[in-house]
């Protein structure tokens, strides 16, 4: 049996290749979008790639099976179980099975055996693995987003994601009953999840890249609950804000989206004139330097986003998928951007422009200003300021400066009229969050403002 482990950091997102090396077949367990890290693995090993795996309808990712089924006819193995709103559609022309608890298929002397294992999602199924070459029990278990290292899938987001009302509350049981199945499983079976640490399909996730049965019974704060209520209020207490665009992955994944090969060719753009025209016309404009540099010079109106491992997720939250999207980028990253992108389905990138040659051709600049902690005491006893804490909810509401008014980051494009209107002061834990939430507000007319280098964290050792 060949077994290979693949992880998007920006994504937080865990996938498979599980192949039979006798037959030189293989399968991808929940791919992403981006399929060519499995074809150079599939050369390099010998191996014909001619299915994909899903354990659900990803909400935080486009899965890639559509892309292995267009590139090498591949088989989707999907589910059937849920209710009619968590069908897959759109299968026409592509190979497909769907799949119900119970059910068996082979890959050479590989079985994988269905689990519906609901609760994160009404049709979320988990695959077992025997390798029958050698042994006739099975050696692990793709979780999907139902167990992870120390943590579980959240009930909740088709309620706050999809905004299917009541849906949170019923998940948190079927997920009660899933986990109690889970602990029947031998304890020596693995666990391969679908996510890592830094995803928001759970809460507290481990940052190892697989566990076992046992270890999870023993120490995974899920796993040690005896009665339902108890259950439902811990797992429900305490969930991050889901990004907007999960409600668009979970229609994508469904329905369907445009093949990669299909999309529109990124124009390059080489003045600052046609970038300034954008941004007159409304158009997003986003620059994707660190922000340390955005604030000391940036263009009037764009957006900064930094390219880092948060890159996926912030763009996730900021950018309106219905309009077109410009990036003010360095031109060697420009490819592994627009892969990032299209991870979350952000397919509408019609142009970009080398971000230096812009910021040298521009006539006028833009900047804010950066203060410490022990600054912004000192403002706020001396001038008419608000200080607005752009957190996470559950943050906030463990500790807060006093009187700071809260808008979380990602929702602050939508919020813009609950913004004080007087000199702000914008902070968050450490200064990543409230230097991207100010570059938002200044792209949409707040220039009174200063952001908090350090956040709260600085905050409490500096004045607290």
């Amino acid at each position: 049996m060949l077994l290979r482990y693949f992880y998007d950091e920006k994504l937080a997102h865990a996938s498979y290749m599980v192949g039979c090396q006798r037959k030189g077949e293989a399968v991808i367990v929940d791919p992403m979008r981006n399929i060519e890290p499995y074809i150079q693995v599939a050369e390099k090993e010998n191996m014909k790639i001619v299915g994909a795996l899903e354990t659900h309808i990803h909400a935080d990712f486009v899965a890639g099976s559509r892309e292995l089924a267009d590139r090498f006819g591949a088989t989707m193995y999907i589910s059937d179980e849920g209710d009619e709103n968590w069908k897959y559609q759109n299968l026409d022309g592509i190979q497909h099975v769907l799949l119900k608890d119970g059910d068996k298929f082979e890959l050479g002397k590989l079985t994988f055996e269905v689990m519906h294992t609901p609760g994160h999602t009404p049709e979320s199924i988990s695959f077992l693995l025997t390798d029958g070459a050698a042994a006739d029990k099975p050696i692990g278990l793709f979780t999907g987003d139902f167990v992870f290292a120390g943590d579980i899938g959240r009930p909740d987001l088709l309620e706050k994601a999809a905004g299917i009302k009541g849906t949170a509350d019923a998940g948190a049981k079927v997920m009660y009953t899933s986990v109690e199945r889970f602990k029947q499983l031998p304890d020596y079976l693995q666990v391969w999840p679908a996510h890592g640490a830094g995803s928001a399909c759970g809460k507290a996730l481990g940052a190892v890249p697989s566990t076992t049965v046992g270890y999870e019974k023993q120490f995974n704060w899920a796993m040690q609950f005896d009665n339902e209520p108890d259950f439902v209020k811990a797992l429900l207490d305490g969930q991050p804000e889901p990004p907007y665009y999960f409600a668009v992955m979970k229609s994508v994944n469904k329905i369907g989206i445009e093949l990669i090969k299909n999309l529109p060719e990124v124009k390059v753009i080489t003045s600052i004139e046609e970038i300034e025209g954008l941004i007159a016309a409304g158009q997003q404009v986003v620059d994707t330097r660190d922000a340390q540099a955005f604030s000391q010079g940036h263009i009037k109106g764009t957006m900064n986003v930094p390219f880092n491992n948060s890159f996926t997720n912030w763009m996730g939250w900021i950018v309106n998928y219905k309009e077109p999207l410009y990036l003010l980028a360095n031109a060697t990253q420009m490819q592994d951007m627009l892969i990032a992108l299209r991870s979350i389905g952000i397919d509408q990138v019609l142009g970009y422009a080398d971000v230096e040659a812009m910021i040298e051709q521009a006539n006028e600049l833009d900047s804010y200003e950066n203060i410490t902690p022990s600054e912004a005491k000192a403002m706020m006893d001396t001038e008419d300021v608000a200080v607005l804490d752009v957190r996470n909810l559950t943050e906030y509401n463990e500790e807060h400066i006093e009187g700071a008014q809260h808008i979380m980051v990602g929702t602050l494009k939508n919020r813009l009229d609950e913004v004080p209107n007087k000199k702000l002061i914008v902070q968050c834990q450490a200064g990543g969050r409230s230097a991207i939430a100010a570059s938002v507000l200044k792209a949409n007319g707040f220039h009174n403002l200063v952001n908090m280098t350090g956040g709260y964290g600085q905050w409490v050792k500096e004045v607290k």
